[in-house]
């Protein structure tokens, strides 16, 4: 903290043309004086923030003062007036709260207190009281005059909804004819497939394109099938204003009818819009189910690298856990690439690749050729269609069954963990649980919510957690020396535990029929078993074409033409 008072000085004003005219000069000659003969000092710095709200503190200016009072730079904050800093009795708290703890004095030179008095402290608590009561009844009256509007058939603005132009001059909407035939086709196609992906897809096929010039999403399309504007109703106030996702009471709501051009029939909306409530309906119960699926979170498209969404399926003949992988392209393109995928296909292959390299651990001989090791990897029906498995993948196979280290094999000898104490370990472990449970989390938020996120968010976020479970992973690997022996954890427990009663099942086996296995085996230990060796699987035109293991090894298919 320096020795003598030195003050940030913070200046805003809402509009440019403030900002042009005379409030921040004004402002800046008057603080600047205040700061001199007040504060006995000359030692201050300016920030300005022109244009800005102050309905929040996402100012830049505002932003860079609070780094610079954080890292000790003054010991005085000067203002205007104050709600030159916050109009929001929250954010101006939060802001305080910090001052006072870094012994930092704030002072309004308009209101004429400083907070390093008693009575100063009290007054800046009253003004912030009728400062956030001005602003709340500010945005009621603004709220009830949007409604008024509203209530007498005008436009509040906004998006130009997709089939219709509006006229500023006239204050009218009219339609537009060639979004308005795609309108058409979207609820004459949706009343008689029921299929919003289906829908999407066709649009895209035929070359038609969304406004914006993107391609139609199953999302988009259901906006324009709930939306009873296009039977000629305009509605507002529907929507919290804080959480757009919050539908406020229909008490609350103002419906206008007959206020422009219909483009479809309220019989067909009230159809559709009973058909869009019962699939939602329906899609909520099958997300809340207690399916698992086995290679859920590990399937990826090797067309579109996207990772495939898992879907229950209907129970099959004795087979009680069956799912299907679709690609997520296939939402919004026809690719003939990007084809689904089941258990029955994914678990008989991997099961007995994984089978086969059991065997061949049991029974390696170093002297053993690259084709022999082929023919052996490649032993059994549901391999048929496999025509070779490069080079590198088949040294890497050869490599690890050589080799005497047994975290470098797909399994080391199977134990039962022993309870070791170490409470680093255990700390990392808790850790990491929590990270994976937060990806686990996010994909359920990504795949199922109404809510529906982006997928560069997505993206970003899951890139952030696996590299968090990386870096905790190679912690753990630091602090134990055999991966397989140590556990003082539950999850550890039952994924060794899984690994080890899988391991026994495959056991004196030639091949594994992957439905028969499923029906006897709790589908937990299978997703534990597969998810605790294998890192990714690639399929495309619905045959996996690679697997990737959690010890590095990939194993590449190329299949006959």
């Amino acid at each position: 903290m320096p020795d003598h008072n030195v003050v940030a000085i913070y200046i805003r004003v809402s509009t440019m043309y403030q900002a042009d005219k005379d409030s921040l000069p004004m402002q800046r000659n008057d603080l600047i004086a205040y700061a001199k003969v007040v504060l006995n000092t000359t030692d201050y710095v300016i920030y300005e923030d022109a244009g800005y709200s102050g309905k929040n503190t996402d100012r830049p200016r505002f932003q860079q003062m609070m780094t610079d009072i954080r890292s000790g730079k003054f010991t005085h904050l000067l203002v205007w007036k104050i709600d030159r800093i916050s109009r929001n009795l929250l954010d101006f708290s939060s802001m305080y709260k910090e001052l006072k703890d870094l012994g930092v004095t704030f002072v309004s030179k308009n209101e004429q207190f400083d907070t390093s008095t008693a009575i100063g402290e009290a007054m800046l608590k009253i003004i912030l009281v009728f400062a956030e009561l001005e602003r709340n009844m500010t945005s009621e009256r603004v709220l009830a005059t949007m409604v008024s509007r509203a209530s007498s058939g005008s436009w509040n603005g906004g998006r130009v909804p997709f089939g219709y132009v509006y006229s500023k001059k006239t204050q009218e909407f009219s339609i537009n004819e060639a979004e308005a035939r795609i309108v058409k086709m979207i609820h004459d196609d949706y009343e008689q497939v029921h299929s919003l992906t289906y829908v999407a897809r066709q649009l895209n096929t035929m070359g038609y394109t969304t406004r914006s010039g993107s391609l139609w999403s199953p999302q988009a399309v259901y906006c324009i099938l709930k939306s009873p504007f296009y039977c000629g109703v305009y509605r507002y106030n529907v929507c919290s204003d804080s959480n757009h996702s919050k539908v406020k009471d229909e008490a609350k709501w103002v419906t206008v009818g007959d206020h422009h051009p219909a483009i479809i029939s309220s019989e067909q909306k009230s159809r559709i819009v009973s058909l869009l409530d019962a699939n939602n309906k329906l899609k909520a119960r099958s997300y809340h189910s207690e399916h698992i699926h086995v290679f859920g979170g590990i399937i990826y498209c090797k067309n579109c690298n996207k990772l495939l969404w898992s879907s229950p399926v209907s129970k099959r003949r004795h087979l009680t856990n069956y799912s299907k992988y679709i690609c997520p392209s296939t939402r919004s393109t026809n690719s003939p690439h990007c084809k689904s995928t089941t258990d029955l296909y994914v678990g008989e292959f991997v099961f007995n690749f994984v089978l086969n390299i059991l065997n061949l651990q049991s029974s390696f001989d170093s002297s053993m050729s690259l084709s022999a090791l082929q023919k052996r990897l490649l032993f059994g029906s549901v391999f048929n269609q496999v025509d070779h498995m490069d080079e590198p993948s088949l040294n890497g196979v050869y490599n690890m069954l050589n080799s005497e280290v047994p975290e470098n094999r797909v399994f080391g000898k199977q134990h039962l963990p022993k309870e070791k104490n170490s409470s680093e370990r255990n700390r990392l472990i808790v850790k990491r649980n929590k990270i994976q449970r937060a990806s686990e989390r996010l994909d359920k938020a990504y795949l199922y919510s109404d809510d529906s996120m982006n997928e560069q968010d997505y993206l970003i976020q899951k890139n952030k957690l696996n590299e968090q479970l990386s870096a905790i992973d190679i912690k753990i690997q630091s602090l134990s020396n055999d991966p397989w022996k140590v556990s003082i954890n539950d999850d550890e427990f039952v994924a060794t535990a899984s690994k080890f009663i899988i391991q026994d099942r495959l056991t004196n086996r030639n091949y594994v029929n992957y439905e028969h296995l499923a029906s006897t085996t709790d589908p937990s230990v299978l997703q534990t078993f597969v998810q605790t060796i294998i890192q990714s699987i690639y399929v495309s035109d619905g045959r996996i074409t690679s697997i990737t293991f959690k010890n590095s090894l990939e194993c590449q298919f190329f299949y006959i033409q």
